[in-house]
């Protein structure tokens, strides 16, 4: 690359070779002048509000690639399933957004090759974020003007592994079997708190409550209940209570009982740590222990969404959870913007 610089006083008649960015303060950050803007006279002034006494001259040689090009090239590279890139380069930098509502999908580590490449960056939200239609998640940019094209092509290299490297996968809508446990609930000695809750989140996510049975804490009778929940159309199995080491907490065995398999029991969550994950055939079930009634956001938060995305999760998976797995109990929660389950 060539690269001269010319008084801004004397570059009227010139074309910008990148945007120009005006900060106000508290006011505007954004592009003041676009490249391939030509300089006018009244721009001389404004250019010098911003700072600007020169003016660069580009000549780019057949080994040198623009920030604009190279934003574009790193943008339809990273893009896979569910994931767009709108509009032109802005400064040299173009976002990604989510082209549906479900789960972002970042492959972590292909994402650090990337960066550590030097010239080009991506930042992206958590991998496991539930995101909305149009969200912005992530975006990218060649970090200088001009940079090496070979280096660019390394990096849409690996930015295209699999068919890019950020995806959103969407979630289906289930319909949900609710397995509500405990003689103290069946017998009517107190009112059931959880089945509003997992009505709430349920539909909160795009999914609906089926059908809900109410189980004393007897093997049998929980397994009965939740082949009567599959008899009847669930697609999904969602037991609470029952989970803990009380002699009379026997949900794990009523699951297994119904015909569970893959069954993992425990994650390093808290709260969540005495959750289940199984399936019985293709339907995905959920054991929630008592913590689901009193705090607002649990471990079921963290594990609903990848499970309606259709993944399976295994101990491998639900221990990788441990690293951010430990809720800060706000007393304003703003899940899912925390650290919590990141």
């Amino acid at each position: 690359m060539n690269k001269t610089t010319v008084p801004v006083a004397e570059a009227v008649g010139m074309v910008l070779p990148h945007d120009v960015t005006e900060i106000r303060k508290g006011e505007f950050k954004g592009r003041a002048f676009r490249k391939g803007h030509i300089i006018r006279a009244e721009d001389v002034e404004h250019l010098r509000r911003l700072g600007k006494e020169h003016i660069y001259v580009l000549e780019l040689e057949p080994g040198d690639i623009h920030e604009n090009e190279a934003a574009e090239r790193l943008a339809n590279a990273l893009s896979g399933p569910g994931v767009r890139c709108p509009g032109e380069p802005v400064e040299g930098k173009l976002n990604l957004v989510a082209a549906w509502r479900g789960l972002l999908k970042v492959d972590v580590d292909a994402l650090h090759r990337l960066n550590l490449l030097g010239e080009v960056m991506c930042a992206t939200l958590h991998t496991n974020t539930l995101v909305e239609e149009g969200d912005q998640v992530a975006a990218t940019r060649l970090i200088p003007l001009v940079g090496n094209r070979g280096l660019v092509a390394e990096a849409t290299a690996i930015a295209a592994t699999d068919g890019g490297i950020i995806r959103v996968l969407p979630l289906r809508a289930a319909r949900a079997g609710l397995v509500i446990t405990g003689n103290e609930v069946f017998h009517g000695r107190i009112k059931d708190a959880f089945e509003p809750v997992l009505r709430q989140k349920l539909a909160e996510i795009g999914s609906e409550v089926l059908t809900v049975r109410f189980a004393p804490d007897d093997v049998e009778a929980i397994a009965a209940a939740i082949r009567a929940c599959l008899e009847a159309g669930a697609d999904l199995i969602v037991t609470s209570g029952g989970m803990s080491v009380d002699p009379d907490d026997v949900t794990r065995q009523g699951i297994a009982l119904a015909g569970a398999e893959a069954m993992t029991y425990g994650t390093p969550v808290l709260p969540g740590a005495m959750f289940l994950v199984a399936r019985i055939g293709t339907v995905p079930v959920l054991g929630l222990p008592a913590c689901g009634m009193f705090h607002r956001i649990t471990v079921f938060d963290l594990v609903l969404p990848r499970v309606l995305a259709g993944e399976n999760l295994d101990r491998e998976k639900l221990a990788a959870i441990g690293h951010g797995g430990l809720c800060r109990q706000c007393k304003a929660c703003v899940y899912p913007i925390c650290s919590f389950g990141k």
